[in-house]
């Protein structure tokens, strides 16, 4: 990686943006439930809500996207828009990398409304990455919270950061349980980046 800058890989759904919670209450409304009858403590498929005998995962995500307006209307998670604008202001390069487009046929809609949330709530980046393989997208540090991509990521040698909800908590750190974590986190390797000793699986986090 030849960038001088200190690059920051941002996943958006569950890190930046409240995804679960904005899910539960659309599908709360496509399975006909209360909202509060479905558990806030889901698995990556959202299994735990039912949601298989109308149609399963796909279904559900398409009808959130394509007619509930899900990646513009969700509101961010605590602190992280300010928390971005900081680390940008500070220096770091950050790069937005997301798997928004596994469904055929709503990719214009899906772009469209993730650029217009992120220019909503002012969240700096440079560069934006809508793709699956994530270890292909260069960067010094990754901010993530789905099993599947943080064990892809560390398998590649990437240093990643757990950003944590109920569906990786039985992953390893480095976690951080908010973006104020997050930050120090990501300040800290940046300053051990700089002087050439970064190392996020050392245990000091």
């Amino acid at each position: 990686m030849n960038e001088s800058s200190f690059i920051l890989g941002v996943d958006l759904d569950g890190v930046v943006g409240d995804f679960y919670a904005a899910m539960r209450i659309i599908a709360a409304e496509w399975l006909n439930k209360p909202a509060e009858s479905l558990t806030a403590n889901v698995g990556f498929g959202l299994d735990e809500w039912g949601i298989a005998e109308l149609g399963g995962y796909d279904r559900l995500h398409r009808f959130a996207v394509t007619q509930r307006h899900l990646f513009r209307e969700m509101r961010p998670i605590k602190d992280a828009p300010a928390t971005l604008r900081k680390l940008s202001n500070r220096g770091v390069r950050i790069r937005i990398i997301t798997n928004r487009l596994f469904l055929k046929y709503s990719h214009k809609t899906s772009i469209t409304q993730t650029v217009e949330w992120l220019d909503n709530y002012d969240i700096p980046y440079w560069d934006i990455c809508f793709m699956n393989d994530k270890v292909a997208v260069g960067a010094h540090v990754y901010i993530d919270d789905a099993p599947q991509n943080i064990t892809q990521l560390r398998g590649g040698g990437n240093n990643t950061i757990v950003f944590t909800n109920s569906t990786n908590t039985g992953l390893p750190g480095p976690r951080a349980d908010s973006w104020k974590e997050a930050e120090r986190i990501v300040l800290e390797a940046m300053d051990e980046w700089r002087t050439g000793t970064m190392n996020l699986f050392s245990g000091n986090y």
